[in-house]
């Protein structure tokens, strides 16, 4: 395929963990941010508040915006983006959190399933 014939779309995976040492704080500041948003509807703001105060990882969720992590990158513009989070269990030892390893390769479980 040569470059004219090559999609000048590209999807961007990125996956992190981050460890919250600051619930309020983050709490805080999500709530700061839908303070600062003039345009948002009274209903969707009491839903958005609410949504905040009782779960940090939607608070996370409302802070950081994939659109923040390429405004200034020269030559592109998003055409879509999703992003949400969870609170999950981590164990950086543990071999699914392996971010370096290659999401094509089986374990031996899932080898067992298939063959």
């Amino acid at each position: 395929m040569n470059s004219s014939e090559t999609s000048r779309f590209v999807r961007l995976h990125v996956e992190l963990v981050l460890e919250i040492g600051d619930e309020d704080g983050v709490t805080k500041a999500a709530l700061g941010r839908i303070a600062g948003e003039t345009e948002m509807p009274a209903d969707e703001r009491a839903h958005t508040e609410s949504a905040v105060t009782e779960d940090t990882a939607e608070a996370l969720a409302y802070l950081v915006d994939p659109f923040d992590l390429v405004s200034k990158v020269p030559g592109i513009e998003i055409a879509q983006a999703s992003w949400s989070s969870e609170r999950i269990d981590y164990d950086p030892d543990a071999p699914e959190w392996d971010l370096g390893g290659d999401d094509d390769v089986l374990d031996e479980e899932d080898e067992k399933e298939v063959g």
